[in-house]
């Protein structure tokens, strides 16, 4: 059955979506660090697909995506409903495996096990969403465009491994 959010008081609330947003722009700040590193240099000289987007839409992705996970995880914390732990793991998983994946990729230059990083994301996500979906619906819900998003990246992360291998 699909728990509703609870109501603490409003500090509570303001604390636990304020906590999520800063966890998830630290996580997007790391990351950054280590794609800006690789972005600079590398990432230029590799052949892409064709379908490969525009380097200024990845931000403006990503920014909306981050919000959106944020709230998601803010969601789930303040549900009502118990047994938090597996998806509360899945969603902590997923967070790290984010930020991993732009550190494998960018700054080791490792596409190919970009791929396996991915794929673990992507499955830590579909499961965060399985696992939310019982929880809090709205947070599946606006888990669903991060995993839309990254099932794209796989396809160009895949893509620019067969194509520079």
């Amino acid at each position: 059955m699909d728990q509703t959010l609870t109501k603490p008081p409003m500090p509570r609330r303001a604390f636990v979506y304020s906590g999520f947003i800063l966890v998830c722009f630290a996580v997007a700040a790391l990351g950054s660090l280590a794609t800006s590193a690789g972005l600079a240099s590398w990432y230029p000289t590799l052949t892409k697909p064709s379908f490969n987007p525009p380097n200024w839409l990845f931000g403006p992705v990503w920014t909306v995506l981050y919000v959106m996970i944020a709230v998601a995880g803010a969601r789930l914390v303040l549900s009502s409903a118990g047994d938090k732990g597996p998806v509360l793991a899945a969603y902590g998983t997923q967070l790290a495996l984010n930020c991993a994946w732009s550190w494998v990729f960018f700054y080791a230059q490792r596409p190919g096990l970009a791929v396996i990083v991915i794929a673990a994301l992507w499955l830590s996500i579909v499961a965060t969403i399985v696992l939310a979906w019982p929880k809090d619906r709205v947070a599946s819900w606006l888990m669903m465009p991060y995993l839309a998003w990254v099932s794209f990246a796989s396809l160009l992360n895949i893509a620019i491994w067969r194509l520079n291998s």
